[in-house]
């Protein structure tokens, strides 16, 4: 597959950074091009209207979520301790992605809901067969979830306790020992 176009992944870009920092309502066509460096022409030469980015920027994180699932099932760590792993931010691409389409869908966008919804599913899938049933997959999900939560209040009003090195180590392995099948 060739490479997107340098300015269409600027664009993206912008659309995604202004989503995060001041949601849906900010990040309009004319906003995004100022922060791409893009005249409103070249905007609208690789996104003929907001839709079009929206559906641009769900369609990038699909394309991250591929490589994150191909991740995750060939991790030596095994499925579970990376999906744990990579549930604590570190402001990746994947991470970025997941951020814009959330402000999205707390917009209203329907198929920003829709995207997420699948992704969560497609992780759920990766996982199940590393996990012995139903509610041990669950609780992967739902420790993922808490760590990517608490991650996201650090730095704001509410502190957000996320374990690192060995606590991290110690809460995959107690996961790891209920979950497994």
């Amino acid at each position: 597959m060739s490479r997107p176009p340098l300015a269409r992944e600027k664009v993206l870009d912008a659309f995604e950074a202004l989503l995060i920092a001041e949601g849906p309502r900010a990040a309009t066509m004319d906003a995004t091009a100022r922060g791409a460096g893009v005249s409103k022409g070249g905007l609208l030469y690789h996104f003929a209207s907001k839709e079009a980015l929206e559906d641009g920027l769900l369609d990038r994180l699909g394309i991250l979520v591929d490589d994150d699932v191909a991740a995750m099932e060939s991790a030596p760590e095994g499925a579970v301790a990376y999906f744990l792993r990579s549930s604590v931010m570190a402001n990746d691409p994947l991470d970025r992605a997941i951020l814009a389409a959330s402000r999205l869908a707390q917009g209203g966008s329907a198929s920003a809901g829709e995207v997420l919804r699948s992704i969560r599913d497609r992780w759920a899938h990766a996982l199940s067969p590393h996990t012995k049933n139903a509610a041990a997959l669950d609780l992967v999900m739902l420790v993922g979830d808490g760590l990517y939560f608490n991650n996201a209040l650090d730095g704001g009003s509410i502190p957000g306790p996320v374990p690192q090195g060995a606590a991290l180590d110690a809460l995959i392995a107690l996961v790891e020992a209920v979950a497994r099948t």
